[in-house]
Formats: C-alpha cells, sequence, structure tokens
C-alpha cells in the first residue's frame, strides 16, 4: 500500500486533497475500485470515471478533480513519463526468493557480490562474477567468465553464454539467450550465394557445396540500463565482439547479428532482425519486424518504420520506411501512386478504345 502523497513524490508530481489516502494499485477509471488510481490522464480517459468507485485519479493538469467525486488527485504533465514513475513504484515484482536456492548450482569459483539471489535450478559457471543486488531467476545459466554488473534482473530461463560481459541493471525477460554462436558459414569454393550477391542476377557457374562452420571467438559486451525482451537472441562475435550500447531496449524475439554494434539508447521492436558486422548508431528506432542486411551502417537518430527492410546504409537523421528502405515521405507517395494503378490502367484503355476506334 501506498499512500498518494508517496506516490506523488516517487513521480515529482503535484497532488490535491487527501494526500494520506492509501492506494493498492492502478487501474482503468471504470473498473477502480475504492483503493485503487484510476488512470485518467486525459479528458477521454476520464469520460468512464463514473462506473467505477475511484477516490483517487492521477489526472492531467488543472483538471476539475472535486467534481469526478474525488477525494485526492495526483497531476500529470507528461502522462506517458508518469506511467513509468507509477509502475515502478506499484509493481509487485515476479516474488523470486532471496539467497542461494538449494537447488541451484554455483561453481566455488564464482564471485558472488552481496545480497545477490539465484533461483531454482540455476547455474552460474566457473570464474563468473555477479555484482550486488543482481536476481538470477529460476532455470538460468550463467556461462565461463561471464561479468554482470551490480541491480541486474534475469526472469526465468535466461542463458548468458561465457565470457559475455554485461552492465549495470540489466534486465533481461524470460527465455533472452546471449552470446550464441554466430550463423557464419563458408563453402570451399566461391558459392551461387556469392556470385547472385555479386551480380544482383544469378548464382553464375557455381556448383552445390557443403557448408563449413566459422567459430565464433568473440563474445557478447552489453552496457549499462539495457534490456531485453523474451526470447530475444544475441551472437558472439566472431573476433570482435558484438556490442550493445548503453540504455538500449531490445523488444522481444529481436536478433542481434555477430559483430554488430548497437549504439546508445536505442528501440529495436519486436522481430527485427539484425544481420551481422552492422553498426547502428545512437537513438535509433527500428519499429516491429525491420530487417537490417549485413555489413551496412544506420546513422545516428534513424527512425524506421515497421516492417522496413534496409539493404544499404542509412544517413543520419533520416526517417525511412519500406522495402526497400526510401525516405518515409517518399514510401508515401509510392504508396499512393499504387493505389492509383488501376483507374489509371481503366483510363489507358479507354483511351486507348478512343484513339484506336
Amino acid at each position: 500500500m501506498f499512500t498518494i502523497r508517496q506516490i506523488a513524490e516517487a513521480l515529482g508530481a503535484d497532488a490535491q486533497g487527501d494526500l494520506d489516502l492509501q492506494i493498492s494499485r492502478a487501474a482503468e477509471p471504470g473498473e477502480a475500485g475504492p483503493q485503487d488510481l484510476a488512470m485518467a490522464m486525459s479528458p477521454k480517459y476520464a469520460e468512464t470515471m463514473d462506473q467505477g468507485n475511484a477516490k483517487a485519479a492521477l489526472l492531467w493538469p488543472d483538471a476539475d478533480w472535486q467534481s469526478m467525486g474525488l477525494k485526492a488527485a495526483i497531476f500529470a504533465p507528461r502522462p506517458r513519463r508518469a506511467m513509468a514513475g507509477l509502475t515502478a513504484t506499484l509493481d509487485p515484482g515476479q516474488g523470486f526468493g532471496t539467497g542461494i536456492h538449494p537447488s541451484a548450482v554455483v561453481d566455488p569459483s564464482a564471485s558472488l557480490a552481496e545480497g545477490v539471489s539465484v533461483g531454482p535450478l540455476s547455474i552460474i559457471s566457473a570464474g563468473a562474477r555477479i555484482g550486488a543486488g543482481s536476481v538470477i531467476g529460476p532455470h538460468c545459466f550463467i556461462g565461463a567468465d561471464v561479468v554482470i554488473g551490480e541491480g541486474a534482473f534475469l526472469r526465468e530461463m535466461v542463458s548468458i553464454g561465457a565470457r559475455a560481459t554485461v552492465g549495470a541493471r540489466f534486465i533481461a525477460q524470460p527465455g533472452a539467450r546471449v552470446g550464441s554462436d554466430g550463423f557464419s558459414f563458408v563453402t570451399p569454393e566461391v558459392s551461387g550465394v556469392e556470385n547472385a550477391r555479386k551480380s544482383l542476377a544469378d548464382q553464375g557457374e557455381a556448383k552445390a557445396q557443403t557448408w563449413m562452420r566459422i567459430h565464433s571467438l568473440g563474445a557478447v559486451t552489453i552496457g549499462d540500463d539495457v534490456e531485453i525482451g523474451a526470447n530475444c537472441t544475441i551472437d558472439n562475435g566472431t573476433i570482435r565482439n558484438t556490442v550493445i550500447g548503453d540504455g538500449s531496449k531490445l523488444d522481444n524475439q529481436v536478433h542481434i547479428g555477430h559483430n554488430t554494434r548497437v549504439g546508445k539508447d536505442c528501440l529495436l521492436c519486436g522481430q527485427t532482425g539484425v544481420s551481422g558486422s552492422v553498426d547502428i548508431g545512437d537513438n535509433v528506432v527500428l519499429a516491429g519486424q525491420c530487417g537490417v542486411n549485413d555489413n551496412i551502417f544506420i546513422g545516428k537518430g534513424v527512425v524506421a518504420g515497421g516492417g522496413t527492410k534496409i539493404i544499404s546504409n542509412v544517413p543520419a537523421g533520416r526517417v525511412i520506411m519500406g522495402y526497400p528502405a526510401v525516405k518515409m515521405d517518399t514510401h508515401t507517395e509510392i504508396y499512393k501512386a499504387q493505389r492509383r494503378l488501376p483507374r489509371l490502367m481503366r483510363d489507358i484503355e479507354a483511351l486507348k478504345k478512343a484513339v484506336f476506334k
């Protein structure tokens, strides 16, 4: 339970009314009960307030909270930022235990700082070092010589391969995999794939061959305040490490190929796939299901719309969309033109009839 005063102080927000009123959870306005904080941060969401029984609400600035029958209100100038602070305050967590569970396997040479907890059936390998206050959830695997900074939180079934280096306050959602080998293979002679890529036409005279594995000698380096989603995968580098910069967030089912370097404060949304040896600048946003070709760069501040396929270098600051990726306004014009094609073809057919008549 939290008081209105405590929540407002945590958000750095103004509050009015009964500041000692206690709140147990957040709720939609129409479903909120007497101990809930109704989330009505715009007039649109407040329309259903009378359907619930809330005594307190998170509202927009200057909202007439008393006319809504409330006993207290908190005011949020920037709603989504307020949501970040509020959800952090009210998050009940996963209920993981403290300390080292009896079923966990911790190598004697591993180093666990103060306050580290390790869940049931998790494995901490030789030489691993885990920072203070970190939580290693159930069924996790930490490989040999892995370094994890303080305050990490690994949900269930996360694995981190050998020699990875992870910064402070790392969060990994269920099933995330860090440090798998890169998808890197070669044929004894020049392959049809190489010919097709070079010619952009055909496979040439290349014959069918067996693929030979290129091993990954590098590892993965992850900065501070990084979060990776459920079933996200990050491959080891071939020679140099694959790198994820400070503050970057990777959504569920994002894949990062070997040798790729992701800058600081990037957002890579669900099912985005990045090939090997890509350089991604700071503050880049790749929306859902983006695909990125190998051995290219994406400049700082680029924003790519959903489903964009990036097959060549992108200069800094550009907003792109489509396949192949073009400026978003250009893509919009192309889309409009495509929708006009049936009408254009009908006009052409009518014109042909008129001319040849």
